[in-house]
Parts: C-alpha cells; structure tokens; sequence
C-alpha cells in the first residue's frame, strides 16, 4: 500500500477533478502489475495496473488508495475491471466519499465474492486526497496560504523592498508548490507592487513544468491591463476576479486580449465575495488554490476561516520597523480563541531558511 501511495502521488496537479489514486497488484510474494492515475481522462489506476499484469491478474490481490469505482464517468467502472481480471482479494486505503461511489464499490466486490479489506494505511490516503474530500463534502478548492517572511514576521522592508527575503532553494520550492496548484491566487495590492507573472519556473531537474490558473482578485480594475501576469505569450490562462464596479470597457480590453472575467458578487464593503470566488472556482473542478498574497487578502481568508493550509517560508533574518508590511493584514481576528491554529506541523530546513507547514485546525478540533 505505501508503494501504492508512492505512485499516487506522481500525478500531483495533473488529476483535478479527479483524486489521486494508485494500485499495485501482488500475485505469491511478487508485485505483477502497478498503475496510477496519470490525469483526467487517463485510464485509472486499478487498470494500469490490470494491463501491465495481463493474464496473470488472475487470482492476485489488488491494494488500492481509493475505493475503486463503480460508475461511468470519463472511464468505464474499475470494479468491473477488477472482477473480470479475476482478482480475489482487495486492499481499499479508504472509502471514496463521492455519492456515486461511497462504499459502493466495496458492495460490489463482495457480491462478486472478492474479499475486501478497508482501513490499510488510512491516514497517508485520506492525507494525499484532503483537496478531492473537501471538494466532494462542499464543491469549494483546498486553500493553500503560502508566504515567506523574516524571523519578526516582516514579508518587506518599510519601503516595499521583498526581493529576496528567502533564498534561491525556498523560492524552487515556492514554484515547486505552484506547479501542482490548480490556481494561484493573489490581490491586486500584491500585482501592483511586485507586478508578477504567477508562472512555475523550475530547473529540468525538477520535474514536470506546470503553469494553474492564474487569478487576480481586484474589485475596481485597479491593476492596469499592462501587467505581466495578463500577457499573451504565457502558458496557461489568467483571471481577473471582479465586481460589477468594474469599468466595462477594462473588462473587454482584457478579455479581447484572451483574460477571462469573472463578475463575483461583492460582500458589504464593496469588495469580491470570497466564498463566491472560491464556489466559483469548485465550479470550475478546480480542486487546489495556492494563496500568494496579499496582506488583505490573506487577513481576509483568516478571518472567514477559509484557509485550510499553511506554507511558512521563514528566513534567518530581521527587518523590523512599525511600517513594514506583515504576510497577514486586515482584517485578521479581534479575539485570540478566533485565531488559526495548525496541526500535522512539519519542519524542514530549505537552504538557508525553513519552511513550517500544517493543516488549519479547527475550532471543534483543538478544544477537544
């Protein structure tokens, strides 16, 4: 099962809608046959594996991250294909909560007189899919809030200087993050300072190339339609996230030249709706948003309670000084028993900085 996991985890950003999911299949002591779901469309695990072990599948056992399914969809039911290969035993790490499947494979399986195991390694699978369990229980993405900073919490100098606070390692593994993102989110505020273009750029070394959707969330049309991540000659598409304040003719200057509108509703101060955005973005079988910035934005998500994840990149230094911005602005939280709290914590030194991850843990959780 852990190789199985292994090979799951290959397909990191190529699945959406779909989760990421691997089998391998052993017949007396040896594996026969392995597979993963390489991208949507794609033959699914179970059956790469089925093909690569041909006649043999025959009476081995199939140990899978995901219940296998049971529905048509882009591919044909890979329960059917487990029973007609002949296999006699199934290792399911967990239940697929999709309505369509939700145990049902299982059901499947055992009517056909295949045994079936669940549980095995259940924590690392539920683990790989938390974006496609959290899409599947409210149609909204996994949101990722990334940001570096100084040792006092300082993402830029006084006077806007940022470049570089971290070092040529931790930003690889910034783009290296962005890569497996369905969307790579930011503010206006941080498009009109830094003016980025929101696209991965990795050595050869390092894998697979992948450029998310890039959006913008600006509520007037404040950045112009010179900036960089609206270009023309970039791989992948661009988002201008708005409100109907917007002037009409930004909207179709930047549409003419290939960047898509969205018109959200706005909340009471006038600006994009954030819980839209992100039912916007589900809609669209998004499932992983990477957050970038800014400071608003990110104050923002916190106090809606919208951040599901946390990448820290800290770097040994200080900057200091009232004025220089922090990676979390307004409007954050006004009570201390309000603010985010990780768990599943993992430190890792990055060069010269570290990087501090977790999952947000919620209210329920870190009371009890």
């Amino acid at each position: 099962m852990l190789r199985a996991l292994e090979l799951a985890r290959r397909a990191q950003g190529h699945t959406s809608p779909n989760p990421l999911v691997g089998a391998v299949l052993v017949k007396e002591g040896c594996v026969i046959g392995e597979g993963f779901h390489r991208h949507v469309g794609a033959p699914h695990a179970e059956v790469e594996a089925l093909r690569e072990a041909g006649e043999a599948a025959a009476g081995s056992t199939a140990y899978v991250t995901l219940e296998p399914c049971t529905h048509y969809g882009r591919t044909p039911p890979c329960v059917e294909a487990l029973i007609a290969a002949g296999v006699t035993k199934v290792y399911s790490a967990v239940e697929d909560p999709n309505p369509h499947v939700n145990g049902g494979g299982h059901e499947v399986l055992r009517a056909a007189g295949i045994y079936v195991h669940t549980g095995l390694c259940a924590v690392q699978a539920q683990e790989i899919n938390k974006p496609f369990f959290k899409y599947v229980g409210c149609g909204q993405p996994w949101v990722t809030a990334k940001f570096a900073m100084s040792l006092d919490g300082k993402l830029a100098t006084r006077r806007g200087e940022s470049q570089w606070i971290t070092g040529k390692e931790a930003r690889q593994r910034g783009h290296q993050l962005r890569s497996i993102a369905d969307v790579v989110l930011v503010g206006a505020g941080t498009v009109l300072a830094d003016n980025p273009r929101l696209t991965t750029r990795l050595s050869d070394l390092d894998g697979d190339i992948r450029n998310g959707l890039r959006v913008v969330v600006d509520s007037s049309g404040r950045v112009p339609i010179t900036a960089r991540m609206f270009a023309r000659d970039l791989s992948g598409d661009s988002v201008l996230a708005t409100t109907s304040a917007v002037d009409t003719s930004h909207c179709q200057t930047l549409r003419a030249q290939g960047v898509q509108v969205w018109q959200l509703p706005a909340n009471s101060d006038g600006r994009v709706d954030l819980g839209a955005l992100l039912d916007e973005i589900g809609k669209r079988e998004k499932l992983t948003l990477l957050v970038e910035g800014g400071g608003e934005l990110m104050g923002s998500l916190l106090a809606e309670g919208m951040i599901d994840e946390v990448c820290a990149f800290v770097a040994p230094l200080m900057i200091g000084g009232r004025d220089a911005p922090s990676p979390v602005g307004d409007p954050g939280v006004t009570e201390l028993s309000e603010a985010l709290r990780l768990s599943s914590l993992g430190i890792e030194k990055i060069g010269s900085d570290v990087l501090i991850r977790g999952d947000v843990l919620n209210e329920a959780q870190w009371y009890s």
